[in-house]
């Protein structure tokens, strides 16, 4: 029996996974945490509901906000957790394959939380240890280029949170910025929009990093306009949320990436003239220059808020793994 024959969200591998029903559940869970937390007993409460159940973060590409995230989530929820952030501190340095080395976690713990630079591993390591005797639940953190399902997921509560007075989702403008072809945030977040109406997206990137075809032809598929463009300051006025992403350098085969003038993908103070008065800014982080550091004290810039209900959406993701739901909404 597969791990997902077990439970529907055994493993948190792709957004694509996630229903609108889904979807929702999570954004009431996540919520419901959030209430608990105003006082100590509803933080006591959270934290005996799993302190039985223990995590590994395998975090072998860098991270601050994932990483530290996803131990406070565990945290909140008395998960114990064991962490390897390089794999020269793991037998792996020795020649052991990696297959050997996540099985070897399986033995000691009951969730495997992992980021790796290979797009698409965390599934093929998922896929492998549903054929094994003590199969644990994977929960990718992020993998290579191609996918960040947490991140989208924070990245739907945060624009539901913004727009829960105007009508929610649906109807909106969104405008995704920067390097999008290889900007595995912004990738994730589309697949997800697709559960919102009349939702309209903008492409806003320098031709080299446009978004990718498969995008592209998963909007054309699913009826989600969409639009491209390289001038950032002209879609300003009519998006309702513009996410901006950094140049992802780190993927470089040549160093593509210096020869780019990025400063024209960079949000300035003066674009909050032309941002609509219920606009939305945000931003995944890391942030280099892609938003003037003036900005922040804007009521519309959402990525600090964005940053800290990624720990909530995350602790609701390890409730909803371990089924235990009904027991955090019955309060």
């Amino acid at each position: 029996m597969s791990g997902q024959e077990k439970n529907p969200l055994y493993h948190v591998l792709k957004s694509q996974q996630f229903s609108r029903e889904l979807l929702d559940e999570l954004y009431e869970i996540t919520n419901k945490i959030r209430r608990l937390n105003k006082s100590k007993e509803g933080l006591d409460y959270l934290r005996r509901m799993l302190s039985h159940k223990r995590a590994m973060l395998y975090f072998v590409q860098p991270s601050t906000r994932t990483f530290l995230s996803f131990l406070n989530a565990c945290q909140i929820l008395g998960i114990q957790t064991s962490e390897i952030r390089d794999t020269t501190t793991s037998s792996e340095v020795k020649g052991e394959s990696i297959y050997d080395t996540i099985r070897t976690f399986c033995s000691y713990v009951d969730v495997v939380i992992m980021r790796h630079p290979q797009a698409g591993f965390t599934e093929e390591i998922a896929h492998y240890l549903d054929q094994t005797p003590r199969p644990v639940p994977i929960i990718n953190g992020g993998s290579g280029p191609d996918q960040h399902p947490t991140q989208a997921l924070l990245d739907i509560y945060t624009l539901r949170e913004s727009f829960k007075e105007l009508g929610g989702i649906e109807d909106k403008t969104i405008a995704l910025v920067g390097d999008l072809k290889r900007g595995r945030t912004v990738r994730s977040l589309v697949y997800l929009l697709k559960h919102f109406e009349n939702v309209r997206l903008i492409f806003v990137a320098p031709k080299q990093f446009q978004m990718g075809e498969d995008i592209k032809a998963f909007c054309i598929r699913e009826n989600m306009p969409f639009t491209e463009s390289a001038d950032l300051e002209s879609i300003v006025p009519e998006s309702d949320a513009i996410y901006m992403t950094r140049i992802q350098d780190e993927y470089d085969a040549n160093g593509e990436s210096k020869i780019i003038d990025y400063t024209a993908f960079h949000f300035k103070h003066d674009f909050l003239k032309i941002l609509k008065p219920g606009g939305v800014l945000m931003h995944p982080f890391p942030r280099r220059l892609e938003i003037d550091i003036s900005v922040d004290s804007d009521p519309r810039a959402m990525y600090w808020r964005q940053e800290r209900n990624g720990m909530w959406t995350r602790v609701a993701i390890l409730v909803k793994i371990f089924q235990i739901a009904e027991k955090i909404l019955s309060l």
